[in-house]
Order: structure tokens, then sequence, then C-alpha cells
């Protein structure tokens, strides 16, 4: 049941596989195309989409891809409520089990070994697992991460509940003690974090990742770059795979040596520093703090000058510094937004600055927010939504399949105008 849950095409050999994802990205630009239609925009492509679609491009790492996994702590199947897995089932139903992910083809072994370890640990503990914030408990989920170059990063968020500071310093000491001379050594951690978290989840601004063993950081190669990546900074889950997908941003861009990349939601700016070769500038916008600071420390260190990213809400930042654009180079935009998709003033920014003539939109969840955003960024100009300048057009998309295993595929959407 696990398995159908999280990796629903697992029994599928993989061409199947791409095959699954194919049709289904069909579907999303048929869903789009019947959308701009209705607005009275253009005309439907071949097969009822909106522009041409590729095949979908394959992972390069088809089992056990995943750089970084969380797992849950709660009842397990057997009644043991501190079971270290993941979840099957719904709350509707209240039949929700928390099931060890040891025979999951998209999670590498180290990650399971060191859900093993921590199971291990917190069933030591004579602390509770917390499994509702109100009835009580301490330990919470784990969230490993690890890179090409071997190096491994554990997570572990912790309720303090009424804990003073002595017994919260006893129980920190007593797991550095456990990863670094006890059982759970065998994980050979780079990196182990702790976090006392009273929210479901917590930015290190609301409450600082702190840590207990090791380095503060690991280490990523991508296209001949180095990366330093902080605990709470975004990062492709697929790394192999992202190289594949940056290559061919760099090539759908079609940058040349005097343009402008402005990189949306930048992380760690991956993106932007893997093409900063190819143009005169890169700008990254991005809401998390640290990952900004990894950011400007990648570029640093890949002796990268071409540069700048600016920390904040993207729709509060990039609005200020579209509204004063006067840069005569061409103008480029990459956005690579979460599920949640981009704010109405991120779209309306740049549809208000006729520098942008290209715009590369990658998306995890085109059928959700992001088909709002397709559709902000192609409707007519209208003076009651501010949106004053000549709408996109969709012309190419891309599917690549970054989480073999699972329905999910990232779509890269080329719009101009």
């Amino acid at each position: 049941r696990l398995a159908n849950a999280v990796t629903p095409l697992w029994r599928l050999p993989y061409q199947e596989q791409l095959q699954v994802k194919y049709e289904s990205q069909r579907k999303i630009l048929q869903t789009l195309a019947s959308r701009l239609e209705e607005l009275g925009i253009g005309a439907q492509k071949p097969g009822g989409l909106c522009c041409p679609l590729q095949p979908v491009v394959p992972s390069p790492i088809i089992n056990g891809y995943r750089n970084k996994s969380t797992f849950s702590v709660n009842r397990g199947p057997d009644g043991n409520p501190k079971t270290v897995g993941l979840y099957v089932g719904t709350g509707r139903e209240r039949n929700i089990v928390c099931v060890k992910a040891s025979h999951l083809d998209n999670i590498p072994s180290k990650h399971k070994q060191v859900a093993q370890c921590y199971e291990e640990f917190i069933c030591r503990s004579p602390l509770d697992s917390c499994i509702l914030f109100h009835e009580g408990g301490h330990w919470r989920e784990l969230v490993v991460r690890t890179t090409s170059g071997g190096h491994t990063m554990a997570i572990i968020t912790f309720h303090p509940q009424e804990l003073g500071q002595e017994a919260l310093a006893t129980q920190k000491a007593l797991l550095k003690e456990f990863f670094t001379c006890g059982p759970g050594a065998v994980c050979a951690l780079t990196s182990l974090y702790f976090q006392e978290s009273t929210m479901t989840r917590c930015s290190h601004e609301q409450s600082p990742f702190q840590l207990l063993h090791g380095a503060p950081h690991i280490f990523e190669e991508l296209l001949g770059l180095k990366f330093r990546i902080s605990p709470d900074a975004f990062f492709q889950v697929n790394t192999a795979g992202a190289e594949v997908l940056y290559q061919a941003v760099g090539e759908l861009c079609q940058a040349t040596g005097d343009t402008v990349l402005l990189d949306i939601c930048c992380g760690t700016g991956t993106i932007g520093l893997s093409l900063a070769h190819q143009v005169s500038k890169v700008i990254g916008v991005e809401v998390v703090e640290k990952a900004i600071e990894d950011a400007e420390w990648n570029a640093a260190f890949n002796g990268i000058s071409n540069c700048e990213f600016h920390t904040g809400k993207a729709e509060a930042v990039l609005p200020q510094l579209l509204a004063s654009w006067e840069d005569a180079r061409p103008l480029v935009a990459v956005v690579n937004p979460s599920r949640a998709g981009l704010h109405y003033r991120v779209v309306r920014a740049i549809r208000n600055c006729r520098s942008i003539r290209r715009l590369l939109y990658i998306s995890c969840k085109p059928e959700g927010e992001a088909m709002r955003n397709f559709l902000e960024l192609c409707c007519p100009p209208d003076p009651r939504k501010k949106l004053a300048e000549e709408p996109f057009v969709p012309v190419l998309a891309i599917p690549f399949d970054m989480f073999p295993h699972t329905m999910h595929c990232e779509l890269v959407l080329l719009f101009t105008r």
C-alpha cells in the first residue's frame, strides 16, 4: 500500500512510466489550450494542445535518486507509536498508519539506514513521540539529505512541550552520542541538526537549526560547479536529473553575451550560477535567507562575479526591481516556484516589464496553481488587473522525469512575446 501510494508506477517498466507521464502532460496542455481559447487567445495546435509537446526527458538515475527524504514518526501497523516512515491512509477515514520505507524504489539506502537508526534511538528514549501536538510527546520528523560525493545531513525535529533548557540539553547530548559513538555511528553523518519546533514546519528564522555534530553544510557538484547546501535550502531532489534540466534551460534561454538572466525563486542559485558563463549578469530572488547565503557563497567559491542575489518574497522584491528597469540589455526570466505557483504581483511585474520577451516557467505541478499563472501570463491586457503590456504565448513544452516511479513530472514551458 505504501509503495502504491508513494510510487504508484513502480510496477511498470520505465519506458511505460514515461508514456504514462507523457499522456498526463498532454492532458494538461489540452486543458490550457481550452482555457486560452475561452479567453479568445490563439488557435489550438495539433492534438488540441496550446503548443508543441516534446517527449518526456528520462531521468539518468531511476532508483534511489532522491537526495532528500522526509520521514514522519507515528503509529505503525503493529501499533508501535515510534515508527519512522511514511504515511498510508487518510485522516477522513481515520486509518492513517506510519509504514517503514525500507522497500521504496525512489529512496536511497543511506536514507533508509538513517531512518532505521533514528527509530532505534527514539525507541530507547523514555520520551514519547509527538503524534498530536496538544497531546504532548516530543520526537518528530527526520529529514535526510545526501550528496553524490557521499555527504549525509540528518535534521531531527523535536517538540519541546514544557521541557526546560537543561532537559533539552540532555536530549541533544544523547542524540549526538548515539550518532557519533553509538549504533548510529554506522551512518557516518557529515552533519547532525536539531530543531525545536512547535509547528508542523518551521523556518530557520522561526526556530534555528542547531548543529549538534559535524559540518554546518553539505556540498554537491552540478555541471562542474560546487554548491553549498543548508538544512532548509531548496535543491532539486534529483541531482542527475537537475543537470539534464538545467542544460536544457540554458539552451531554451537562447542567451547571448549581453543577456541579463532573472532567476526567480532561485534557491541556492543553481540555475543562475550554472548559466552565468552564458550571460552578462544574473539576478536571483529567493525568500529563504539561508538559501541566499548559500547562493552568495556558491558564486564566490566558483569564482562567478556577475551574479547578484536578493532576499525576500518575490512579490515584494520583483515589482520594485522591474519598475525602475532601464537596462537596454535583453532580459530573460526563469521562474521555478513551489507548488503554490507565483504570486499575482510577480506575474504582473513580469507582464508589465516590456524588456522580458522570453520566459521559462519550470513547474513541478503544472495542473495546480501554475495553471492560473499560465493564464495570467497569456490573457489580454486588462486595466482592471493592471496588466498593461502585451501577453505571452506558450511556444514549447518539455517534460522532465525528475521523479521516476511517481506520477510527478517537471514541466518546462517556454513563453515568448
